[in-house]
């Protein structure tokens, strides 16, 4: 059940961040297009494409997890077995989990302080505020921890019961 949650909300956050590509292409485009024949660029438009830039990764990367799509080579696990293959992806699992740990740590803080002071990026006429990025950094940050948690269970399961057909799924792209 939580395997089917979990997949529900990254493939919900994927639809979310396609929509952002989408709508910065025309904000780019607008911009280009105002600046070059109007002399008169979009305000605010390099601050609001730098703090999607990371709300797309992070809105990505549970999916990227989820999906198998880390980058990964099988060159020297397939030469192991499916135990083999099982204690690589757990090992990837534990690392990918302290790893997006460290983040989730090392963002909570700074995001609290960016909600309650009102922090922003950008000066003048259009300032874009930070907390929303930070929050994503925040949400994608727990959703990765999940997906790899989730790799982890499988990997023991196949450690212990030797059978493949309790392996992580295959790649889904």
């Amino acid at each position: 059940m939580l395997e089917a949650l979990n997949a529900r909300v990254v493939r919900a956050l994927l639809v979310a961040a396609a929509a952002i590509i989408f709508l910065l292409g025309f904000l780019v485009c607008a911009d280009v297009f105002g600046r070059a024949f109007f002399n008169t660029p979009i305000k605010g438009t390099p601050e609001m494409v730098s703090m999607s830039i990371v709300i797309i990764c992070f809105l990505l990367a549970g999916y990227a997890v989820q999906s198998n799509g880390m980058i990964y080579t099988d060159v020297f696990t397939g030469m192991f077995g499916v135990r083999g293959v099982a204690f690589s992806q757990l090992l990837s699992a534990i690392f990918g989990i302290m790893f997006f740990g460290l983040v989730l740590w090392g963002s909570y803080e700074p995001t609290m302080h960016a909600i309650a002071s009102g922090e922003f990026e950008g000066e003048g006429a259009m300032r874009v505020p930070a907390w929303p990025a930070r929050v994503v950094v925040l949400t994608g940050a727990i959703l990765v921890i999940v997906s790899y948690a989730l790799h982890a269970v499988r990997a023991v399961n196949v450690l212990v019961s030797g059978r493949a057909d309790v392996a992580p799924p295959a790649r889904t792209h």
